[in-house]
Order: C-alpha cells, then structure tokens, then sequence
C-alpha cells in the first residue's frame, strides 16, 4: 500500500506539473499583452507630459518646477513598465523555452547591465535606462506606429543624448582619476570610450542630422562621412586607429563637456601609442607605410585639433616647445598653395623631429620607430649619414642636433 501510495503521489505530482507548465505557457500570452497595454499607457503619458516640459522650457512657463516633476514622475514610471515588461514576460518565456532568439539577447542583455550594479552603480544606472529605452524604440518600429513614433522621437533622441553624456563623464572622471587602481591600467577605458562614441554617432547622431534644418552639423558632415566608410567590412589595426582618430575628432565637437580637453588629450596619446608600435612592429613594407602614414595625419590631428586650444600647461617647458612648434608649422602651412609637394615634406620632418623629440625617453621601447623615423631624415636630406652615424643639417627650437648613432632601418 506504501509503495502504491508513493507511485501515485508521483504520478499526481508529475500530472499537476504538466498542467502548471501548459497553464504557464497559456498565460504568457496575456501577461505580455497586459504589460504592452500597461507600457503603451505610461509610454503615451511620458509623451504628453515631455511635450508639456518641452513647451513649458520655450515659454519659460511660471508653473516650470511642476511640469517638470510630473515629467520625471511620467518617465519614472514608464521605465519601471519597461523593467516589469523584461521581468514578467521575457525571462518567463525564456525559462519555458518560447522565447525568439532576439528575446533570449535581449534577456542576456539585460543580465549583463544588471551585473554592473554592485561595482560599477553610476554606469549601471544609466545603461540600463538607456537599453530600456533602446529596447522600446525597437518594438515601436517594429510596430510601424508612424504617428507615435514621430512623437517618440523627440524625447528619444533628446534623453539618449542626455544619457550618452553621462556615460562618456562617468568614464572621463575614471580616466582623470590618479587615486585609485584605474591608474594602473585603463586600457578597457579607453575601450569603452571609443566604444560608446561610436555608438552614439551611429545610433543618435544619425537621427539628430536627419531632423537637423538650421545646419548645426555642417561642420561635422566630412568627419561624418569618413566615420561611414569605417563601419562596413572587416577593420585591420590601422583602419581601427583611424576610425577612432575620427571618432576623437567629432567628439571635440559633440563632447566637450562630457570628454573634456585633458581626457581627450588621454585618448589621441593612448592612439599615439598604439600607432607608433604599430610602425614598429609591422614587417610588410607596404603596410608599415600605410601605417606610417596614419601616424603622422594622427600627429597633425593631435596638434592641431587638439594641443594648438589647450590654454592651461602643466609642464611650462612643453608649452614653450609648442609655441615653437607651432610657429614653425604655421610658417611650413604657407608653402601649401606655393609647393604642395615641399609643403608635405617640410611638413612631415618638422613632425618627426618633434615626435622623437617626445619618446626618445619614454618607457616604452621606442628604439626601432626612431630608427625608422631618422632613416626618413636621411632619405628626405633633413639629416646626413656618416659610416654608422647620422648628423643633422640645420637646427631645430635654436639647437644643433648632435651626432647619432644609428643602425639599419
């Protein structure tokens, strides 16, 4: 009787089981149509009350503080939908094995964001606004929702731009900050900065220049344009530090608050680097001019984009050798209309001279780009070989250059 008795109290179980799960898949359907509903209704109160917002800031609306708290209220409850909706319906068709390949990623997502939580709260904080937001933007086109989504759009690209801003600050104080162990190794900073710059330039900047009709982006449009040729195919290293030269370049005109002068100056050293040893290190003569070429448009981005508006100068002494730098290479610039091809040579030895300059000292071993660099010199006269030794012709910041040293290139 025991034995009988378990047999059925196992049956009974496995039989209710089977009906739990039907039930559960059953009810899926209604759970999500429930939280649509629910997300549509705070979507379209987040809407209304954005427009409100929006109105009242142009209008300079005395009843501001009030309009703006129930936008933030409006927002706040929209994104608690966003988060239910992923929670309810999602994870529960992902664990009974319903879910489409792009809800199984959107819930991978998801987990990846939430895990940022504990160690990393402020990026945490706003990714996840950001993929909730994303992801609703998503479903709307899906949707083919014209009406709303031209409502939407406004407030999407106005808070992603926000948001945006917000992450590449957070990383930029990472990347500022000397006290702590970001200062050991920031490489995955810089990562992530190129990483999201790109993102937005993609993804919001694309829409912002659409809807642009006072030309606010007519500067940007050739950096834009060149950014385009670098997301189709597959990059190589030098494609990859030119795209990411570029993306610096836009961000002195997207970001210079979020990315400000001393966290860019960071990143265009950290492409520096990266572009020197890739001289170095590349063996194919072909491909270690192209790369050296790269080098010396990055070197003349860097000075000219970013170190010819720098106002404040720790070192006084780099200040001077800028100033001198600088004079000599607006002297070089004439010569542009005059002798293009002289203009490009003056331009690049006045370039490598202060580049070696700048590493001769540096930890890292720069030994075989300087050997590169002075076999330049000596192919374009601006230095002498004598048996295993070079010597310069003329002077450079008012000093002779001495005698070096050198070996095969």
């Amino acid at each position: 009787m025991e034995e009988r008795s378990l047999r059925i109290t196992g049956a009974d179980t496995s039989f209710i089981n089977k009906i739990t799960n039907t039930l559960t898949k059953l009810l899926i359907p209604t759970k999500i149509g429930i939280n649509s509903m629910l997300i549509t209704v705070k979507r379209n109160n987040l809407i209304k009350n954005y427009e409100t917002y929006i109105k009242g800031e142009e209008e300079n609306n005395y009843k501001k503080e009030e309009i703006e708290k129930k936008y933030e209220t409006a927002y706040t409850n929209y994104l608690e939908a966003l988060d239910k909706h992923i929670m309810d319906s999602v994870y529960k068709k992902v664990k009974n094995g319903t879910a489409s390949d792009f809800e199984k990623n959107a819930l991978s997502k998801y987990y990846e964001i939430t895990s940022l939580k504990e160690k990393e709260f402020m990026e945490y904080k706003y990714r996840k606004q950001k993929y909730l937001i994303e992801l609703d933007y998503e479903s709307l086109k899906i949707s083919s929702k014209d009406k709303v989504l031209n409502r939407y759009n406004k407030f999407y690209i106005s808070k992603m731009d926000s948001l945006f801003k917000a992450i590449l600050k957070n990383y930029s104080i990472k990347l500022a900050d000397t006290t702590n162990i970001y200062d050991s190794s920031k490489d995955w900073i810089y990562t992530k900065i190129f990483y999201t710059l790109e993102e937005y330039i993609q993804n919001i900047l694309t829409l912002k220049m659409k809807e642009d009709k006072d030309g606010e982006y007519s500067e940007i449009v050739n950096d834009y344009e060149k950014f385009e040729s670098y997301t189709i195919g597959k990059l190589d290293s030098k494609d990859s530090i030119e795209k990411n030269m570029i993306l610096l370049r836009l961000s002195r005109k997207l970001f210079t608050h979020s990315i400000p002068l001393i966290v860019a100056e960071q990143c265009y050293q950290k492409l520096l680097k990266d572009a020197r040893m890739l001289v170095q290190d590349t063996k194919i003569s072909t491909k270690r001019e192209r790369a050296y070429s790269m080098l010396i448009n990055l070197i003349e981005d860097y000075n000219a984009k970013l170190l010819s508006t720098k106002v404040y100068w720790e070192n006084l002494t780099e200040r001077e050798n800028f100033k001198k730098f600088w004079d000599k290479y607006k002297e070089i610039s004439k010569l542009k209309e005059i002798d293009f091809l002289e203009y490009v040579k003056q331009k690049e030895i006045l370039f490598i001279k202060n580049d070696i300059r700048k590493i001769e000292n540096d930890k890292t071993d720069y030994s075989k780009i300087i050997k590169y660099y002075k076999r330049k010199l000596i192919d374009y006269g601006a230095m002498r070989e004598l048996k295993n030794s070079c010597q310069s012709f003329g002077t450079y910041h008012g000093t002779k250059q001495k005698r070096v040293k050198i070996g095969a290139a």
